[in-house]
């Protein structure tokens, strides 16, 4: 496994979370040729709460799929915590995504014959671990779960399931978190809940969360803002509020 020396330095020193270095990726060929990613370079704090957006094929969840080991991208340098994953063997990235990288999908994707706490501790579970009790109640605690945690996820609201989700991708003490559009499919109310815990475990607890959205009141949640465009990164919002990142986004023709 490459980690972090002399010679392969992450961008940003040891505070990044997750970094990018002239990260470039093409689909298809010729005059069908999409270039989803051009020459990115891009860092994420460790602590921080980020945002991505752009118009509808600008590359930011191609983008956040090459961040995660999801995907791979052409050419380029990519990095979470002190290791740079563009240098592992299959097997290695599998354990580095386990250990090291927790997800937030638009689909809460539960176990429907689980129990919320069996939904939260089916990561470690399959890895052979041992469940970090203390934690496990912190976090569901924070989330407002406890009462919960006996229930299937038929029996629980859609908040209430994407908070499953939320706390079964803290419960590893990830790297960093990647959010895939996590709101998308939750009534305002409830997707309010969830980015306001999300920023709470940023600012509580430490976590490093990169969320992919489209949806200006969600980013507004997040510390930060980088917009694409293109395949390229075109700009960053600091402390964005709505209406900033939507005026953003309009200049961008979004």
């Amino acid at each position: 496994m490459t980690t972090l020396t002399e010679h392969s330095s992450v961008p940003g020193g040891s505070t990044a979370a997750a970094a990018a270095a002239a990260l470039n990726k093409t689909y298809g060929s010729g005059d069908t040729t999409v270039h989803a990613l051009r020459n990115v370079d891009v860092t994420f704090e460790a602590g921080t709460f980020t945002a991505i957006m752009g118009p509808s094929g600008s590359g930011k969840s191609t983008l956040m799929h090459c961040l995660a080991g999801l995907d791979t991208a052409d050419s380029g340098r990519i990095w979470i915590g002190g290791t740079e994953i563009t240098a592992l063997k299959d097997a290695e990235l599998t354990r580095l995504r386990r250990d090291s990288v927790g997800f937030v999908f638009q689909s809460f994707n539960l176990v429907p014959t689980l129990t919320a706490e069996q939904n939260i501790t089916l990561p470690v579970a399959l890895a052979n671990g041992k469940v970090d009790r203390p934690w496990l109640a912190e976090i569901t605690d924070t989330l407002g779960l406890t009462g919960r945690l006996s229930h299937r996820p038929h029996e629980l609201s859609g908040g209430q399931q994407q908070r499953v989700a939320v706390a079964r991708a803290l419960l590893t003490r990830p790297h960093v978190v990647f959010g895939d559009e996590p709101t998308g499919n939750l009534d305002s109310k409830s997707g309010a809940e969830v980015l306001s815990l999300l920023r709470r475990s940023t600012r509580e607890m430490g976590q490093s969360i990169i969320m992919v959205t489209h949806d200006p009141v969600a980013a507004s949640y997040a510390d930060r803002v980088v917009l694409m465009n293109d395949g390229e990164l075109v700009g960053e919002l600091a402390q964005p509020t709505p209406e900033s990142v939507l005026a953003a986004l309009t200049k961008l023709g979004a």
